[in-house]
């Protein structure tokens, strides 16, 4: 059950709530604005889980982010409280040798209004603001210009980037899923020495021009576009970044 005030207020939302384009932008923006993509239990040993009721505990009542599991299935809690329809999507995120992860390496949402939508608040660094559901169309955010590219029966999202190529994101189905099925990839992303989360502590959140991360010692904040970087010296500064840039004490 959703505790749809409390939600709202996390993310700092106090706009209008009916189900159409508008609010899922406004809603999506906020929530990424707000709610900071972190993997920062993991470090600490404690157990994440795909079900419904602990994430939005955690997002909602404790106010930490987490990863996409995590974020999208909350967000796609409140949203179809909200009488939006939404359906889970299972994505396999593209790697730098040129591959892609396994499915259910990402969790993304389709959202359906009078044209279907993907919505994606737990992709770390990524469009602020939903894309349409279409292939072949080139569609610009205030984080840069993204495509939907066809193959075959899958999606490819991308995102143009300063060489003056498009580099892939992730691919995925319509295929509808159920959060459970999540479950194996959520537990091997938390556990395996070869997954991306257990070998560094991040937390990022976007914010109205740009971005600011802690990626293990370091602080890197990025504003329209200029990027600064910088070592902390002690775990007391890193608790105290994270306490005050982003709510969280652990």
């Amino acid at each position: 059950m959703v505790d749809i005030p409390a939600y709202l207020s996390r993310i700092q939302y106090t706009g209008p709530t009916e189900a159409n384009a508008e609010t899922l932008r406004a809603l999506h923006r906020a929530h990424l604005l707000a709610v900071p993509f972190e993997n920062l239990d993991i470090d600490l040993g404690r157990k994440i889980t795909v079900d419904e009721g602990a994430i939005l505990d955690k997002v909602v009542v404790l106010r930490r982010g987490g990863f996409c599991y995590e974020l999208n299935g909350a967000f796609a809690a409140l949203l179809r409280a909200l009488g939006f329809q939404v359906t889970l999507l299972s994505a396999r995120v593209a790697r730098a040798n040129g591959d892609e992860g396994p499915e259910f390496d990402h969790l993304t949402l389709r959202v359906d209004l009078e044209e279907p939508w993907l919505a994606d608040v737990g992709f770390g660094e990524s469009f602020l603001e939903p894309l349409r559901l279409e292939a072949g169309r080139d569609q610009l955010d205030p984080t840069g210009t993204y495509r939907l590219h066809a193959q075959g029966e899958r999606l490819r999202m991308e995102k143009f980037v300063t060489d003056g190529s498009w580099k892939p994101q992730y691919s995925f189905s319509l295929e509808p899923r159920r959060l459970e099925e999540f479950a194996g990839m959520c537990r091997y992303h938390q556990t395996s020495p070869d997954s991306s989360f257990t070998q560094n502590r991040i937390c990022s959140r976007a914010t109205p021009d740009g971005r600011i991360t802690l990626s293990e010692m370091k602080l890197i904040t990025t504003r329209k576009g200029e990027r600064e970087e910088r070592s902390l010296g002690s775990e007391e500064e890193w608790n105290s970044i994270l306490r005050k840039r982003f709510g969280i004490l652990l």
